[in-house]
């Protein structure tokens, strides 16, 4: 039996999306039928509406960045499996505003399949409909990988300040511009030191020695493509900011907007002292760590590692990200 506590592995997400529902009613509701999740309240300027979506077993995303200044809805699917094309078709339909609905897709098969479907009910009904392709995981990016770039842990940076922009009242066209602009802008990277637990067996999906480290790791438990041993903090995370800084190429004097995420089993202890390392290592580059973002916001269950994330940002930008945020998950 699988040690997660449920009544059964058919009701564990839907139980928790009637749970997460009622914890949060001030923020949003839950359509029943089709598995989303609306808010309530969020700007009247917006002309667009946001709406992600992705597998269960993300917690806080998608559902916690329902709500004024980020989403408008959250389709969540199975434990890591893409949501239906139905649910995007029901949810985009319930979150469109008059502008139309914005796509944001992190780069799966099953999401760009699904997303995609539900991009073409919609113009058949006449719904603008645009997407923005997360695709910041820098251990995916091979061409052996005919996906391209997973989307991972700069998703929350992007639907924070493209919230902030539809807030603003920008058209689809000029979000989904945007949001090129800041997938363009971010890469990613995740190690662990051991792997999640299968909701359905109650193992551990893959296996490490003692002493090893999977670098490179994917949020949906996919291997990576080194396993390397494991030592102190300070090499590991300089290697992972300069392998992130060389992804990005930033120039002298420029600012980041920096993501330290807890994949589900790293405790607030270490990820503080891994943002500790980054900062040092940043500063050391010529590159300022203008804003931060630290604990569990993109997890993989009960996976024990973390993620670096790295989001270059002009002036707008960190306007954008500062601008007020009330979501379950993220609030300013």
């Amino acid at each position: 039996m699988a040690p997660y506590f449920e009544n059964n592995g058919d009701r564990l997400v839907p139980d928790a999306l009637q749970g997460f529902a009622r914890a949060h009613g001030d923020l949003l509701s839950l359509d029943p039928e089709h598995g989303f999740l609306l808010a309530r309240d969020t700007s009247p300027a917006r002309r667009v509406g946001l709406l992600s979506g992705g597998g269960a077993g993300h917690e806080p995303l998608h559902a916690g960045f329902v709500g004024p200044g980020m989403l408008d809805v959250a389709v969540p699917g199975r434990v890591f499996a893409s949501p239906h094309n139905r649910q995007v078709y029901a949810a985009s339909r319930a979150g469109a505003r008059a502008d139309g609905v914005l796509h944001l897709v992190k780069n799966y098969t099953g999401d760009r399949i699904n997303f995609g479907i539900a991009a073409e009910r919609l113009a058949h009904d006449g719904i603008a409909c645009a997407r923005v392709l997360i695709d910041d995981d820098l251990a995916s990016d091979s061409e052996e990988i005919a996906a391209g770039r997973r989307g991972t842990g700069g998703t929350v940076l992007l639907e924070k300040v493209l919230g902030a922009a539809a807030d603003e009242g920008l058209g689809l066209d000029a979000l989904a511009a945007l949001g090129g602009s800041l997938a363009a802008r971010c890469r990613s990277l995740a190690v662990a030191s051991a792997a999640h637990t299968a909701p359905t067996t109650g193992e551990r999906a893959f296996e490490l020695g003692d002493g090893e480290l999977e670098y490179g790791v994917g949020i949906h438990g996919e291997r990576a493509g080194r396993t390397v041993p494991r030592g102190e903090l300070t090499p590991l995370i300089e290697r992972m900011t300069g392998e992130l800084l060389a992804a990005l190429d930033p120039g002298a004097g420029s600012e980041a907007i920096v993501l330290v995420n807890g994949l589900g089993s790293v405790t607030p202890l270490e990820l503080y002292g891994v943002y500790g390392e980054v900062a040092r290592h940043l500063d050391a580059q010529g590159v300022r760590p203008a804003r931060s973002l630290v604990g569990n916001y993109v997890t993989a269950l009960d996976m024990r590692g973390f993620s670096v994330s790295l989001l270059l940002a002009d002036e707008e930008t960190l306007r954008r990200w500062d601008a007020p945020v009330r979501t379950a998950a993220l609030r300013w």
